[in-house]
């Protein structure tokens, strides 16, 4: 099979199961992954031949695709802060909101300072690596609850080829944190069960609930607790970062503003509120 006929039988596959630009970036990421080739070289080479072992790679991700399986667990990684991060079911797959909150977390902070840094439920690592690559002179740790969502932090950390000391923790079951910092950072579970409903079946059927979802009569659960445990453990002027639940952002602000914070809530790309920093 030529490659552009490959093209064409893939789109027709998926076609009803998602926008055809989706579609589009699913060929060319699994192309890249079986095949070696990028936009450029599938435009230039659209008569190439694919083996039959390649076709066989493609036909299982195809399948995959058409039960919803998210395409980065297919490939088996994903790009985050311009970095490469192997992502598994394990961990949740990083989202372009979570990048504009180590952003803002960078625009706040030199490069050359010795900053001590927390990340709190760190799944792939994605956070506390960015903000490691980003920032040399800093010490980072990074704490999960979840065993197998640390093994997958531990290799993206060694492959990013940074710096970060991983601790296997429960944060629920924490009366105190044991060290002080000048930034704690935290993208915890926040969607409540009601919402489920509006989220997409790739999400729903493959992504980790333990890292997603809170009870509808507590959604702020985690909040609480970090709240409470950064307010004895941040320095002076030390910061608190969050990805916040864009439904109950004003509740979670107030949350910080009732333990003496002064709240800061920041909205993404979208117009949405998912961000919020609170500072003593």
């Amino acid at each position: 099979m030529l490659l552009k006929d490959l093209k064409i039988k893939f789109q027709q596959e998926l076609k009803g199961e998602y926008p055809q630009e989706e579609t589009g970036s699913f060929f060319n990421l699994l192309a890249e992954k079986y095949f070696g080739m990028n936009r450029l070289q599938m435009a230039l080479e659209p008569e190439r031949k694919i083996s039959a072992a390649e076709i066989e790679n493609f036909e299982t991700a195809l399948q995959k695709l058409k039960n919803h399986h998210p395409v980065q667990y297919i490939i088996g990684e994903t790009e985050f802060f311009g970095l490469s991060f192997k992502v598994n079911e394990a961990v949740l797959i990083p989202r372009p909101e979570t990048e504009e909150l180590v952003q803002w977390i960078l625009n706040n902070i030199s490069s050359e300072e010795n900053l001590k840094i927390l990340d709190i439920g760190t799944g792939s690592g994605c956070i506390g690596i960015s903000l490691a690559k980003n920032l040399p002179q800093a010490e980072v740790l990074a704490m999960d609850v979840s065993e197998k969502a640390l093994e997958t932090a531990k290799f993206n950390a060694a492959f990013n080829e940074v710096k970060v000391n991983f601790m296997e923790q429960n944060i629920l079951e924490l009366d105190k944190l044991d060290e002080q910092f000048d930034v704690i950072v935290s993208n915890p579970p926040y969607v409540r069960e009601l919402e489920k409903n509006g989220m997409q079946r790739n999400v729903l059927d493959y992504e980790p609930e333990l890292a997603l979802y809170v009870e509808d009569k507590n959604p702020l659960i985690f909040y609480k607790k970090i709240t409470k445990l950064a307010k004895e453990s941040l320095r002076q002027n030390g910061k608190l970062y969050f990805e916040i639940n864009q439904y109950l952002a004003k509740e979670t602000e107030i949350l910080l503003k009732d333990c003496g914070y002064k709240a800061c809530l920041k909205k993404d790309i979208f117009g949405n509120y998912r961000m919020l920093r609170g500072t003593f």
